[in-house]
Parts: C-alpha cells; structure tokens; sequence
C-alpha cells in the first residue's frame, strides 16, 4: 500500500518537527555543560577544623549498635551516627552540623574501623552542603588518615582526606570526642 501524498506530508513534517526539537534539547544541554565547565575552572582548597562528638550514653545516645558483633573482640559491631559536629571540643560548642553514617569493627586483629558518614553542614558558608568520608580509622593511633569521595551543594566534585585525633575518650561510658581537621579541594 502506497502513502498518499497529504499522509507522506504530514510524515515528514512530524520527523521534521522531531528533529528541531532533538537538536534544541541537545542545544540546552551544551549550554548547560558550558555553564557547568565555567563553574569547575576554578579549584580551591578548604581547611577547617570540627569536634565529633560518639555519644553511646544517657537518654539520647547519637551512636546506637544495629548490629552486635557475634564474636569476642567485637569484629562485625555495626554502629548507626547521627553524632554532633561542633566548631570547639565542648559539646556545648557552636553546632556546625551533623556526622550521618555507620561505623564498624572491620578488623579480628585491632580495633580498626570501616568509617562511613556525611558531613552534614547546617551553619556558616557551608550550610546545606555534605562531604563523604569512607575509610579505615585505626583508632589507637594518634593521628588517623581517611579519604574524602565527594561532596553535594559548595562542596560537589569533592577530594581530600581528614585526620581525626581523640580529644577526649570515656572508658566508663564509651562516649568519645574525636577532632577532625578536614581538608578538601572543591570549585
């Protein structure tokens, strides 16, 4: 069967109109990524200093075991954080955010820890904004090194590494005060 010459019509004219507007999505696009390439030239780097706060006591722990550790030296405890970060060591001090995530006992041998969390800023510039921290933190040492994978809001396209260093430990109640100096390069 032959297409008629007004139905051919108004096909070419839909793959016509499809094409135009093809191009105009990918012509948005462009434009966006240009945008996007002009934010990205400049890259800095940001150093910063916060209080973790691993609070297991009282009425209103912000560390919770989720999973408990089916062997003696505590390898598989999985512990969910919602743990204040401030700007001094006191928990008292200036709240700049939260840290989000889960730690667990990922060693047989020592007390290291798979450390997994958001930094979640809700004050000063960098209100709104995250950076993710996965890591090993092996918490007998001084200082601890773990990388920084990425960051939303001020901090997208995130890398870099914080150190953390115990302020404060409480063998009594297992509450810790940790240090954090952050530093992170982002545009």
């Amino acid at each position: 069967m032959a297409i008629t010459p007004p139905n051919s019509f108004l096909f070419i004219l839909s793959i016509l109109l499809f094409s135009i507007l093809s191009n105009a999505i990918d012509m948005k696009n462009d434009v966006d990524l240009v945008k996007l390439n002009k934010k990205l030239t400049k890259e800095k780097l940001s150093h910063f200093q916060l209080y973790w706060h691993d609070i297991l006591s009282g009425r209103s722990p912000t560390s919770v075991q989720i999973v408990k550790s089916p062997t003696n030296n505590g390898f598989g405890q999985i512990n969910m954080i919602d743990n204040p970060l401030t700007l001094g060591p006191k928990l008292s001090s200036k709240v700049a955010g939260k840290a989000q995530g889960f730690y667990a006992m990922a060693s047989q041998e020592e007390l290291g820890l798979l450390m997994t969390m958001n930094f979640v800023f809700t004050y000063g510039k960098y209100n709104g904004s995250t950076i993710t921290i996965l890591g090993r933190n092996e918490v007998f040492n001084h200082v601890r090194e773990m990388p920084v994978i990425g960051g939303t809001g001020l901090f997208r396209f995130a890398r870099g590494y914080v150190e953390a260093r115990t302020h404060d430990f409480d063998l009594k109640t297992g509450d810790a005060t940790v240090e954090y100096n952050v530093y992170v390069l982002h545009y």
